[in-house]
């Protein structure tokens, strides 16, 4: 399974820490009947620490084609080296046979579901329903993806991998919690 560096505690975001979720996710990713494969393509492309990359005008299948842009909150534009890093990530995907990814959310390179509408470190965020760049090119070449916040997708993994484990009833995915449907309605982005 491909991971966000992060995600596997890697200290690869933005300000050079995991965002917290590495131990969020040490227990699922621990599990024996699992082969983690972590990955940071914004961190493969612009190092760590780094200035914030949020696409403008569209979302990561946007960029691929050229219709948006990945700048940074200076409006320096990333884009050709978050596709470099999106691309290194399908890569290394495919050479260790990866058949899933989990990826951070609300990431101009991992985003699977919301992503930001512009530049994230402004008074007034806005969000979006989309992906984002390095998810583009995973879900081109045929990789599902699936969020951090999917939270019934990854329990039912979960029980997959770990006979005995047995996922509660009352579990939502991203795409079906309350802020995202209040925020942004009509759908699951790849819906």
């Amino acid at each position: 399974m491909l991971v966000s560096g992060c995600l596997a505690g890697w200290g690869c975001g933005v300000d050079g820490g995991d965002y917290g979720f590495g131990a969020r996710f040490r227990e699922l990713l621990a599990l024996p009947t699992l082969r983690v494969l972590p990955f940071c393509p914004e961190q493969h492309a612009l190092g760590t620490p780094r200035t914030m990359p949020d696409i403008h005008g569209g979302d990561g299948f946007d960029v691929i084609a050229g219709r948006a842009k990945v700048l940074d909150e200076h409006g320096r534009d990333l884009t050709e080296k978050m596709v470099d890093g999106a691309r290194a990530m399908l890569t290394f995907a495919q050479q260790a046979r990866a058949e899933l990814a989990i990826l951070t959310d609300m990431s101009a390179a991992c985003g699977s579901q919301v992503i930001s509408d512009g530049c994230r470190l402004v008074t007034e965020r806005r969000w979006q329903r989309g992906v984002g760049v390095a998810t583009a090119l995973l879900l081109e070449a045929g990789i599902p993806v699936a969020a951090q916040r999917d939270f019934r997708t990854l329990a039912l993994l979960r029980a997959r991998l770990e006979p005995g484990f047995t996922p509660p009833d009352n579990l939502r995915d991203h795409h079906e919690h309350s802020w995202v449907l209040e925020h942004l309605p009509g759908g699951h982005p790849r819906s």
